[in-house]
Formats: structure tokens, sequence, C-alpha cells
């Protein structure tokens, strides 16, 4: 497929158009939030592509308010789900309710009917509320006895969790994992920002500063011009090897095949593609460049890779991993 330069001087007229609002809302999201900035760009990255998103991070570090900020900037409807682990299924999804009066059942739906949900501390619950999910968040539908109802577009399940190493925790089932777009892993401040923290944070005033600058509508509209933004041939090419690197990494020497137990599904495939045109798009550029690949990689790659008992003995990690793929791995 060829392009010309009007063609990508349109779509970047259209960037320009359709992305200031999300510039706005990260802008908003700062009020709150000092630092972190992949976790925010990572967040509007998952809503331009509609794609769910995995947090994780020790307690403290603002997962739950970064989620909340996001939903407070969107004129949308928010849930926000504790996830414990008495949670049963029907607390999430909704059940059928015996009407006395009328001798028949009704459905009651679950907080899982909003756009944006909040499912905070997701493995602390047990596989069959963690597998709930799984309808709601493939097919953006959920089935109550024998009725069928479709979610809300847009519909975006965001997920917090502890590192699995903390107490209290559950792992999340591969088939689960994999239905995130993004796992995106978030790490104490810098003493500086913490000490920001600590002025705009430290006192007994509660407020959430966060003005709503983005509609549904604007949501919609943006990923329309994400779906148009060019990418050539050889950067999906690029993006293929990257992932198949991490199933047969000897097609291009890449050290780590004693290392990985199982690689990345197609379904990175498809969302490393998406991903890399949402942050071209957030560039303000109408066209995927190499880089825009290589920064959103390890997002989509992380949580689909399965170690072997090898990389856990030398201490190795799937960001290792992927760090050596993205070394290896021609560039176009």
């Amino acid at each position: 497929m060829t392009i010309s330069q009007n063609d990508v001087s349109a779509i970047e007229q259209q960037v320009e158009a359709h992305s200031h609002p999300f510039r706005l809302l990260r802008d908003q999201m700062h009020r709150v939030i000092v630092g972190q900035e992949p976790l925010l760009d990572g967040l509007i990255t998952g809503l331009l592509c509609n794609g769910h998103i995995l947090i994780e991070g020790v307690p403290g570090l603002a997962k739950t308010t970064a989620v909340s900020c996001l939903a407070s900037g969107i004129r949308t409807n928010f849930q926000r789900i504790q996830f414990t682990p008495d949670l049963l299924p029907a607390d999430l999804i909704g059940t059928l309710i015996w009407q006395q009066d009328k001798g028949e059942f009704a459905v009651k739906k679950g907080p899982i009917f909003s756009n944006i949900i909040l499912a905070d501390e997701i493995n602390r619950a047990p596989a069959k509320v963690q597998s709930a999910l799984l309808e709601a968040m493939q097919e953006r539908q959920v089935t109550i006895g024998t009725e069928t109802f479709r979610m809300d577009d847009p519909f975006l399940v965001l997920a917090t969790q502890n590192p699995i190493e903390q107490e209290g925790t559950y792992p999340l089932p591969e088939a689960q994992v994999d239905r995130f777009m993004f796992k995106l892993v978030i790490d104490y401040p810098s003493p500086n920002q913490e000490r920001q923290i600590l002025d705009r944070m430290a006192s007994t005033q509660t407020s959430n500063p966060v003005e709503a600058v983005l509609d549904p509508e604007d949501i919609g509209r943006a990923r329309s011009v994400v779906d148009s933004i060019f990418i050539d041939e050889r950067i999906k090419d690029y993006i293929v090897d990257v992932v198949v690197a991490t199933r047969e990494p000897e097609r291009h020497e890449v050290p780590t095949r004693e290392l990985v137990e199982f690689g990345a599904s197609p379904r990175a495939t498809i969302n490393m593609t998406l991903a890399a045109k949402a942050h071209a798009f957030l560039e303000g550029r109408g066209y995927v460049v190499p880089q825009d690949v290589k920064d959103v990689a390890h997002n989509v790659l992380r949580h689909r890779i399965v170690l072997s008992y090898e990389a856990e003995a030398e201490e190795k990690t799937t960001d290792d991993l992927i760090t050596t793929i993205l070394e290896h791995v021609p560039v176009p």
C-alpha cells in the first residue's frame, strides 16, 4: 500500500483537530497525578484503541487515582468495583430476581454495565469472578439467564493489581490476561516528584479538580482517525517479526530460546499495530514510524510472555526479554 504526501497531510490535519481534547485530558489528569507519564499515556492510548488495560504496582502509587481522574475527564458513566475474596460473579454482572407480584424473573444488572470500569485489585478475587469478566471484555456483551445484553460504547475495563508476591493475591488466568491490550507497570516516584506529591496532597481536605473535557463522541471520532493513520508494509512486517521472535527467537538469532516457555499470541500483533497508530496520533503524526512500535512493545508484550524456569533462576523479567528482542530484530 502506498500513500501520497497529500494524503498524509490530510490525515495529519485530522490528527491535529481530533487529538486536542486528549491533550486537554492529559493536562487535567496531571492536575492530580504528579509524574507517571507512561501510566497516563498508556491509559489514553488504551482509550483510543478501545483496549482494556491492566495496571500493576505496589499499593500507594496512584493506580486507582489515575483511573478515577481519567473517568472524571470524560462525560460518561464510571463504576468502581472493589474485588475481594468473597466477591461472586453475580455481584459483577448481575442476576435474575424473582418478582412475587408478577410471578416471573426480572433481570437486575450489575455494576459491569457502565462505560468505564475500574476493577480495583482484580487479583484479590477468586478465578470464577475474574473469569466472569471474560465475555464482557472480549465480546462486549453479558449473558444473564437466557438474555444477552450489549455493553454501551465506550466500554473500557481498567484493572489494577498488586504484584503476585503480595499477600492474598491470586494469579490471573492466562486467557484473561491476554484480553488486556496493555499491562502497565508503575514504580515509585523520584524524590523530586514525591516532594511535589507532598506539597499537593498533604491536606485533610480531599478534592478532585479534574474537569470533564471529553465526550464519547470525541472518542469515536478520534478512533476513526487512528484507524486511518498510515502504516507502511515494512513496519507491519517489523511488528510481526517482533511478536514471532517471542515464540521463535532463532529466526533473528535472539538469545532467549531457553528463557521463554510460551510466546505472545497473534492478539499481540493486532494490539501492537493499533497501539503504534494511537502513539503516532498522540505525537501529532499521520503515519507510524518504527519508534512508535518500540515505545509500545513492552506494554503490549510483557503480560503475554511466560518465562521458563531458567529465566526465573537467572532473575530475568519479561521486560528484559522484550528489550533483547528489540535489540536484535532488524529495524526497517
